[in-house]
């Protein structure tokens, strides 16, 4: 039986336990992420918000298992982030698509589930493009996209591989307004349906409150958790930010970053 087709019974909790990270550079240590102790509950969306450079992406990059901790632990249920990735159980969207230029849009996307040893089918890998807004471009090579074309080529393959963990570090940064707000509404439901877990970084409280279920506000350099809020809002018409609660969740993170002298560190676009 394939492990995907029960992933929303496997919703296992991602658990750090005295988490830090430090860099050396030029002789002079860097303390990027403090000691943190802390549980992602499986199968919901958590948000990473703060000001650049305070730690954000080493923390995801922590969870993806792309770097080790300096100490502490990291699980995914029972597993560590390497065993979760070498069995493509992890996926990552960076700001960076990292696309392979000798493959197609629809062979980039494809090559995910031949990783994950799934069977190509041609008609999901036209659904995910389909979905990304590409839909005639399934045969172009990446140096014939615009960025943020690119950009959503490597949501579209970081979903194809129906993963347990998705991981997105700004995945929309690159991507037009209105395409942007279209992903948003739209994304979010696609891999809850799946029963994955997710975690994202973004600059932008109001996408953290689109598609999050908690948002953990982090401090400047060294991370810390300043805030962690439960954003409670049904999906539908409460996630327009139009809407009164909408904007009353809006307000909450953005008190919690004022309250944390963290100036100038998030859009409240």
């Amino acid at each position: 039986m394939d492990r995907r087709a029960g992933i929303a019974e496997q919703n296992r909790d991602i658990t750090l336990e005295g988490v830090a990270k430090r860099f050396g550079t030029k002789g002079r240590l860097v303390e990027a992420v403090a000691p943190i102790d802390l549980v992602l509950q499986g199968g919901r969306t958590t948000a990473l918000v703060g000001p650049s450079g305070c730690g954000k992406s080493t923390l995801l990059r922590l969870i993806a298992g792309l770097e080790l901790p300096s100490e502490g632990r990291i699980t995914i249920g029972e597993e560590t982030p390497a065993e979760l990735r070498q069995r493509a159980g992890l996926a990552v969207a960076f700001q960076d698509p990292a696309l392979l230029p000798w493959r197609t849009v629809a062979g980039n996307v494809a090559l995910a589930r031949s990783l994950a040893r799934m069977p190509r089918d041609g008609a999901a890998v036209e659904d995910l493009i389909r979905l990304v807004g590409l839909s005639g471009f399934d045969r172009h090579r990446p140096a014939e996209l615009s960025g943020g074309m690119r950009q959503r080529a490597a949501i579209a393959r970081a979903l194809a591989g129906l993963p347990e963990l998705l991981l997105l570090d700004e995945p929309f940064g690159a991507v037009d307004e209105l395409t942007r707000d279209r992903l948003n509404a739209e994304l979010p439901p696609l891999w809850e349906a799946r029963g994955a877990t997710a975690v994202l970084v973004t600059h932008s409280v109001t996408e953290a409150v689109r598609l999050s279920d908690r948002i953990l506000v982090l401090t400047p350099r060294p991370a810390r958790i300043a805030a962690d809020i439960a954003v409670t809002l049904p999906r539908g018409p409460a996630r327009d930010p139009g809407s009164e609660p909408f904007r009353a969740t809006c307000a909450q993170v953005l008190a919690a970053l004022r309250e944390h002298q963290l100036p100038g560190s998030i859009a409240a676009q």
